[in-house]
């Protein structure tokens, strides 16, 4: 490998996709209350939705330290790449990326680092990293690695449709009479991530309505490459897969969990698809 990549757990990258493309994933951490844990290592996806589920308060996420990322740096580098591009979360929605830069101007002079904020979240930044690893691997220069990072940070769609207001009310974002009319009328809310920020989407009146919304969006923007659908725990993933299989070939649809650092914020059974648009 020419370049090596470097990201962080928000990605939800499948695991075997980051072992099959050698990417150093860094971990952040969840807290439940006193308990702090490394996303993905101490604990899985399926694990955080179950606890989630028991507890009456949401969780919180927190950046990894610059000295994770500094080692994570160090052994990329110590299989001899040219350098090392690390791709991350959003810098408007995390301050993960300025750890990672901090660790680039640790390791200045030892290793060459590019540091790319991705503008997105979940499988949005981790289509980016698997492109940015497949150009690493395919000899690029360092340089012309990161931009091909740079040029899909612009060119990045996430959709999401979430299933309750209940994280929402939780974390204080609505208020418990809001979150109770929506659940009321069944509303299910929608996001958008543009411009590296998660917006509000239209708000959909059912499940299946919201689930159509997302393949209309594949469907308007015909992505050349792979299409992710990313979801929360939730029973209708292949109902999804069946709408898009009008405009995407099967082949090209990679199916992953999201975890606990954007399932925080969105709540269980949320569903999203992530792809970039030529």
């Amino acid at each position: 490998m020419a370049v090596a990549v470097v990201t962080d757990s928000s990605c939800d990258l499948p695991a075997e996709l980051v072992a099959e493309h050698h990417i150093e994933v860094v971990p952040l951490s969840i807290r439940f209350g006193d308990e702090e844990l490394v996303d993905r290592v101490d604990l899985t996806p399926a694990q955080f939705w179950s606890r989630c589920a028991s507890s009456s308060t949401l969780p919180e996420t927190s950046a990894p330290s610059p000295g994770a990322f500094e080692t994570a740096f160090r052994k990329a580098a110590a299989h001899g790449p040219d350098g090392v591009v690390c791709v991350n979360l959003s810098s408007k929605l995390s301050a993960t990326i300025q750890a990672a830069q901090a660790a680039a101007r640790a390791v200045k002079g030892e290793i060459a680092v590019r540091v790319v904020d991705s503008r997105s979240v979940t499988m949005g930044l981790g289509m980016i990293v698997l492109a940015t690893a497949r150009a690493g691997a395919a000899g690029k220069s360092l340089d012309n690695v990161a931009a091909v990072a740079e040029d899909l940070s612009q060119r990045t769609r996430v959709y999401g449709t979430l299933d309750t207001l209940e994280n929402l009310r939780k974390g204080g974002r609505i208020g418990g009479a809001q979150a109770f009319l929506g659940s009321l009328l069944s509303v299910k809310p929608s996001i958008v991530v543009q411009g590296g920020a998660v917006e509000p989407g239209p708000k959909l009146r059912t499940r299946a309505r919201g689930l159509a919304w997302l393949a209309e969006k594949v469907a308007a923007d015909q992505p050349p490459g792979d299409v992710a659908i990313v979801h929360g725990d939730a029973p209708d993933v292949d109902q999804l897969r069946g709408l898009l299989a009008a405009h995407v070939p099967a082949e090209r649809i990679v199916i992953a969990d999201l975890g606990a650092v954007i399932g925080t914020h969105a709540g269980p059974r949320t569903v999203g698809v992530a792809y970039q648009v030529a």
